[in-house]
């Protein structure tokens, strides 16, 4: 190892975040977990008893500059893998914060890098919600949605101007254990209700890309090792798959459910599977749970949480 060896995850305890944490420290990597959600019950979730002797916990807030000045001056950072924000719902209950800690904040932790002169890709969860909906030229139809796009234009200039490499992934629809809120949080919900042997309503039907966390957090980690020289932003080449499948998946995987988990028709506002890019181009590989295996063992990880009190039902 060098000196500088660790991983900075930002937003370390929410969803991606946590499974981003648990693909690290399986690999043994060190790793640097900042937060100011003082909850870290997703991170508990997910990493069940992983261990955790390899990680550093901090609490810090984004939109204050210094705080990423501080922790890449004050921690051996090699790479950062940037997630912190605030979801859908969040950004249209309060744009102003929205956009100071998705924009603002994701601007503070491009200039920390580009001032400690940090190598690798920056690496940034952008999202599907930045695309319009019929994929075309129209504005994002949320303002998560037009904050996100803002974030991939700031990473563009960055390289241009400042030399900053990175690499946004768009996540459509993500999925697992930790998967607590947010727009497209219907179907983990339904899961964790599956497991518990409770009824639940998804709020939107449609298609759309399916992604367990586990991949997404296997595609971000390999993005920060690509050791690319750019600014990219990366879709997902996922196939899509409709709400009917995903219900039929999860009554495969808990027999209990069936009839119990219902579905609006309205689809979401984004597109169900936009053009997909060459990840593996840049990442060496695409990895992709496939929907009644990550279902599966989605239910199954609800079950051992619901048996320890670990987790409950909530809408």
């Amino acid at each position: 190892m060098t000196d500088r060896d660790a991983v900075l995850v930002t937003g370390a305890r929410g969803f991606i975040g946590a499974w981003v944490v648990k693909a690290l420290l399986a690999a043994r990597r060190n790793v640097v977990a900042l937060d100011q959600d003082p909850d870290r019950a997703r991170l508990a979730q997910v990493l069940e008893d992983d261990e955790t002797d390899l990680l550093t916990e901090l609490a810090g807030d984004i939109t204050v500059a210094e705080t990423m000045s501080d922790v890449l001056a004050n921690h051996p950072i090699a790479a950062v893998i940037h997630l912190a924000a605030l979801q859908v719902p969040a950004c249209a209950a309060n744009p102003s914060l929205g956009a100071l800690v998705n924009v603002v904040g994701t601007t503070n932790v491009l200039i920390a890098a580009r001032d400690a002169g940090l190598r690798s890709p920056v690496v940034y969860a952008s999202s599907v919600a930045a695309l319009s909906p019929d994929g075309g030229v129209q504005p994002p139809s949320t303002m998560y949605g037009i904050f996100k796009k803002a974030n991939e234009s700031t990473s563009h200039r960055m390289w241009t101007d400042e030399g900053v490499a990175s690499i946004g992934i768009r996540p459509h629809t993500g999925y697992g254990v930790g998967r607590d809120q947010g727009l497209t949080s219907g179907p983990t919900k339904a899961m964790l209700h599956a497991a518990a042997g409770l009824p639940y309503h998804i709020a939107f039907g449609g298609s759309l890309q399916m992604q367990h966390g586990q991949d997404i957090a296997g595609v971000l980690v390999a993005a920060a090792d690509s050791g690319y020289q750019g600014a990219v932003v990366l879709n997902l080449p996922t196939v899509a798959t409709d709400v009917p499948s995903i219900v039929a998946s999860i009554e495969a995987a808990a027999p209990g459910s069936v009839g119990a988990i219902t579905f609006d028709e309205t689809p979401l506002p984004f597109p169900a599977q936009p053009a997909a890019d060459d990840v593996a181009a840049i990442l060496g590989f695409i990895p992709e749970t496939p929907l009644d295996a990550g279902v599966d063992s989605t239910i199954r990880h609800f079950e051992r949480l619901l048996d320890r009190g670990l987790i409950a039902p909530r809408s």
